[in-house]
């Protein structure tokens, strides 16, 4: 929230709030709500300077493009404004957004802990107090009946922190140091420190503008780690000796190309250290044996558009996951000492109905991650006998590889979820097949029960007949009547696919009769990789028909109706959403779009933004004229028209690394000009945070108490259960 508060329009509107006489309401034949309470609280109006922007003979002109610029004062005044405007339409919410707050935290165990895991000798522990927002980093040597070790308590790194933020936490192989990053901006930018864990001192090597993790070497003082260019692209990779100056620092990779960018890791084997280079639609790998980190890195296989890969060693082998003749990806293997794609051999063969996503191996088992029809399974294949998938008893479902470090072992660590399904973790015998129940999120408050609650998986017919996924949960007492609200969510990008997880937030919107569906539209990666394809480039518009086809028919089989579905979606999800309400304003009630990606063309021509070297080949260049002018017609900015919108609420953060702030913010002041509704529109812009809002585990829910007050006022849901 703001730091500054307009407070004489505050005063009048809460002066009018509390003089409205019940006769008043009784004229609105409504109890207070958004869509009709009266108030003096006006909304900003943006100033207008007419930026023209020529490009392929078109000519686009954008009155609101002096936003971009953090550190104008007016810019600032701006937000501030809106945020107050924003504070002021929701005030009559006020009260029950804090008890929205108090049952979602409510929900939360205080003083909870994960399940320990073992590393060369500790068992490693993350944890809760009761209170506290962050967690604390612990371990035991040996045993976990041993005295506990405090690695960082960031409960105490974070006071005096608007926002904090740790990340990439890595111990050296002698147990000795850890090495952590650190982001008090909410940039994604992190600065990379060292404490001992024999003293407790914290060392005087600070490596600034990082991505927060640090590889050891095996001599246990060698270090390598990626920095970030102005555009926040990760180019670059160094290399750092303990107790010397980072200006000092090697440079021993740079990607020139900036549509790639590039990070650090160290193989499960922890033989080699490896440099990967990263595009949408390529892949490279640098590799160094860790004995030796002042040699040459070696590439694995050389680069190749479309020629996507990535790698594991194990024995005396790399085990490759790549599409090259594999549109769903398939297992391959070559010697360590011949890694070109010319020595690959089939390991597990291409399947056109099952996407292969990922691989763990043991010493006698090889487990394989693969999405079958938008479900990810887990198949468990031995080396040597008969394989098989485990069985979780369920439908749809979230299955997942936990943390495995240990390569000579029967037991795997994995977790599971559903829609009605807390989160549990298991470690799970290969051999017998037995699952040992280690963990589940425990819902606290004692009203929580799964069998209150139903979920299904149908599937919405597509305008072209192809045949969408739609996950939808919701309470036992749920009447598919058509009266019901429904919020429907979705994301399509980038191949990301949306599983079916347990939410106890989400339980806030069930128990007030609400359901919750989850559009599985094209974009992601749910059926498989051509479901990636035909919802990207010059296909892109598939997403946004996908997802409104799931709503027309969830409306039309009764699952909700046209005055009670709405829509929610963020990132390139909330491009999900502008794209949406341009083309069928009228379809939705009420939208939350959370740092909304919705000045596309203007993002995408201009290489200094993060991300958009990277993205070319997500969205299209559209300095090539038919990218240009295909981006251009569904790009939500420059397609609002003067018509009717949604009522809607817009989140975004001042510092977002991800999505600039400027762009729901024109978006904002764009609509407001154009729009002919009286329909609530606001935005709410985090003044301290970034794209993920704000840190810790209990104040980030101050944010989803706004957005869920929002909605189910517009439900007429506000009241219930008070």
């Amino acid at each position: 929230m703001s730091k500054q508060v307009l407070f004489y329009s505050l005063l009048i509107a809460t002066f009018f709030l509390s003089s409205c006489t019940n006769e008043e309401q009784t004229q609105n034949n409504s109890k207070p709500s958004i869509m009709n309470i009266k108030t003096d609280v006006k909304p900003p109006v943006a100033k207008k300077v007419a930026k023209e922007m020529t490009i392929h003979g078109d000519t686009r002109v954008d009155n609101y493009y002096w936003m971009n610029q953090r550190e104008d004062p007016e810019v600032i005044s701006f937000l501030n404004a809106e945020n107050d405007y924003t504070k002021g339409m929701l005030k009559h919410t006020e009260a029950f957004q804090e008890k929205l707050y108090n049952e979602i935290i409510g929900r939360i165990k205080q003083d909870d802990e994960s399940v320990p895991y073992k590393d060369n000798g500790y068992y490693y522990i993350s944890r809760f107090e009761e209170g506290q927002d962050y967690s604390i980093f612990s371990r035991k040597k040996g045993n976990l009946e041993a005295e506990e070790e405090i690695m960082l308590n960031v409960n105490e790194m974070a006071k005096g922190y608007d926002f904090y933020n740790v990340a990439g936490r890595s111990v050296s192989p002698n147990n000795e140091m850890i090495a952590f990053g650190e982001d008090t901006l909410s940039r994604r930018i992190y600065t990379i420190k060292f404490k001992n864990l024999k003293t407790g001192e914290m060392l005087e090597d600070k490596i600034p503008n990082t991505t927060g993790r640090a590889i050891w070497a095996n001599d246990n003082k060698t270090l390598f780690y990626s920095v970030k260019d102005d555009a926040l692209r990760s180019y670059k990779i160094f290399r750092h000796t303990l107790g010397t100056d980072a200006s000092k620092d090697v440079e021993v990779f740079h990607e020139a190309d900036d549509t790639f960018g590039t990070y650090v890791y160290k193989t499960k084997s922890k033989k080699y250290i490896v440099i990967g280079s990263y595009a949408t639609l390529s892949a490279e790998f640098r590799l160094l044996n860790a004995d030796d980190p002042n040699g040459e890195f070696k590439v694995f296989q050389p680069r190749e558009r479309k020629l996507e890969h990535d790698i594991a060693h194990y024995g005396d082998k790399f085990y490759i996951r790549t599409n090259m003749g594999a549109k769903n990806f398939r297992l391959m293997s070559t010697p360590e000492d011949k890694t070109g794609k010319e020595n690959w051999t089939e390991v597990i063969a291409h399947r056109d109905d099952v996407l292969l996503e990922g691989m763990e191996i043991f010493k006698d088992y090889l487990v394989l991650e693969e999405r079958i029809k938008g479900i990810t399974q887990l198949r468990v294949r031995p080396w040597k006998g008969e394989e098989h998938y485990i069985d979780f008893g369920e439908d749809a479902f979230m299955a997942y590889t936990s943390t495995n470090l240990d390569f000579d072992t029967e037991i795997m660590r994995i977790g599971f979820t559903s829609l009605t399904t807390p989160n549990s973790v298991f470690d799970y015998n290969m051999k017998t097949r037995e699952k040992v129940l280690l963990k589940q999120q425990e819902v606290v408050g004692g009203t929580f029960d799964s069998k209150n609650y139903r979920s299904e998986r149908i599937y919405a017919t597509a305008k072209d007949g192809t045949k969408v996924p739609v996950s939808i949960v919701y309470h036992k007492d749920y009447k598919k009547d058509g009266n019901g609200p429904l919020l429907l969510y979705g994301y399509g990008s980038y191949g990301n696919s949306l599983d079916p997880y347990f939410s106890s937030v989400r339980l806030s919107l069930l128990d007030r009769g609400f359901a919750y569906a989850i559009a599985h539209i094209r974009g992601g990666e749910e059926m498989g990789r051509h479901w990636y394809e035909d919802g990207k480039f010059l296909k892109k518009k598939n997403t946004f028909t996908d997802f409104i086809d799931c709503a027309d028919y969830l409306i039309a089989n009764k699952y909700t109706s046209k005055d009670n579905i709405f829509a929610m979606g963020g990132s390139a999800g909330g491009l999900l959403m502008g794209a949406v309400i341009n083309m069928r304003p009228e379809l939705f009630k009420g939208v939350v779009a959370a740092v909304p990606f919705v000045d596309v063309v203007t993002t995408m021509l201009d290489e200094s933004i993060p991300l958009t070297t990277g993205e070319f080949d997500e969205w299209g260049n559209p300095k090539d004229k038919e990218y240009y002018d295909y981006i251009k017609s569904y790009s939500p900015y420059d397609n609002v028209e003067a018509k009717d919108y949604p009522a809607m609420l817009v989140t975004t953060g001042l510092h977002d690394s991800q999505v600039q702030y400027w762009e729901p913010a024109k978006w904002i002041a764009k609509l407001r000009e154009l729009k002919t509704d009286n329909n609530p529109l606001l935005l709410k812009t985090n003044m301290e945070a970034g794209h993920g809002g704000a840190s810790g585990r209990f104040r980030r829910h101050k944010e989803t108490a706004t957005e869920y007050a929002f909605l189910l006022d517009l439900a007429g849901k506000m009241d219930l259960k008070d």
